[in-house]
């Protein structure tokens, strides 16, 4: 591929089970980007907490994201009920939210070519990337997709439950005073209750060959 290995910054930003991973997941590695999830960090910083019970939260995260190995918590067992609650409880807490942006901002100044995703990206934490993909989805397509994934693992879950928690979490997410989920004016909208993942790969695509044959040429 003729751009796959030159320089570029994407920022993917969305509710929750809008697709915005595996959009951005799939895009990093067709560009051959290192990739990011700021979901998974405040999953993995619930996770901590839940396990060990800090009494100082901020100054027991500050230390355990110093030295955190990204690679590693793909390994961990972090999209659980318990996690994904308290995930969403701390995400709105500004102390929290500073050490994780410090973790996402180091890890793109030593990655130029790179792709992080969550819920504040364009806004806070890459606001000068070269693309932004803003992803979004119908409540019941989501519904129906996040109810998939977690049948696999709890045969007992209800699909209203997953709506209801849906709907809740992406209200928390636009209302919360700290970092709330917005539309940068210069995201491209990605609609996949539109698209399946091979039509999603090719929109995101178009866009990353247009801004890359502007940054390098033909």
């Amino acid at each position: 591929m003729k751009y796959k290995n030159k320089s570029i910054q994407i920022s993917c930003d969305g509710g929750a089970a809008t697709g915005k991973s595996t959009g951005a997941k799939m895009i990093s590695k067709k560009y051959n980007l290192k990739f990011l999830s700021s979901g998974l960090l405040y999953r993995y910083a619930s996770f901590l907490i839940l396990k060990e019970k800090p009494k100082n939260i901020p100054n027991f995260l500050r230390i355990k994201f110093r030295v955190l190995d990204y690679k590693k918590l793909q390994r961990i067992k972090l999209h659980t009920p318990e996690i994904s609650e308290h995930s969403a409880f701390i995400a709105k807490q500004k102390k929290v939210r500073i050490i994780l942006k410090k973790f996402q901002t180091d890890f793109a100044k030593k990655n130029k070519n790179c792709c992080i995703e969550g819920r504040d990206i364009s806004t806070k934490i890459l606001p000068h990337s070269d693309i932004k993909f803003f992803f979004k989805c119908n409540l019941i397509i989501a519904a129906e997709r996040r109810f998939k994934e977690l049948k696999k693992t709890n045969p007992k879950i209800k699909l209203k439950e997953v709506k209801k928690a849906l709907r809740i979490r992406n209200i928390s997410d636009t209302k919360r005073k700290n970092s709330p989920l917005l539309k940068h004016r210069d995201s491209v909208e990605i609609d996949t209750g539109k698209l399946d993942k091979r039509a999603m790969l090719h929109k995101m695509s178009r866009f990353v060959e247009r801004e890359l044959k502007k940054k390098y040429g033909n």
